[in-house]
């Protein structure tokens, strides 16, 4: 099997420290990485949890490609 192509789109990822565990470069290695935050505080359901530190990445994400 041929490895995929990384991809192309511009991808932000939220990583909540004290349950994610995600590894960048791999992340990096398949995605189109633009926007990587490490949250010190959240869980699973980060929308949830932090609804305001989840928020504001996602509008720091969207600047960050122009969409806002």
């Amino acid at each position: 099997m041929a490895p995929k192509e990384r991809g192309t789109v511009p991808t932000g990822v939220a990583v909540a420290l004290p349950t994610d565990i995600a590894i960048r470069r791999f992340a990096e290695g398949e995605h189109n990485v633009t926007h990587w935050t490490e949250l010190e505080r959240g869980g699973n359901f980060l929308s949830l949890e932090q609804p305001e530190l989840f928020v504001a990445d996602v509008r720091a994400f969207l600047r960050s490609v122009g969409a806002l």
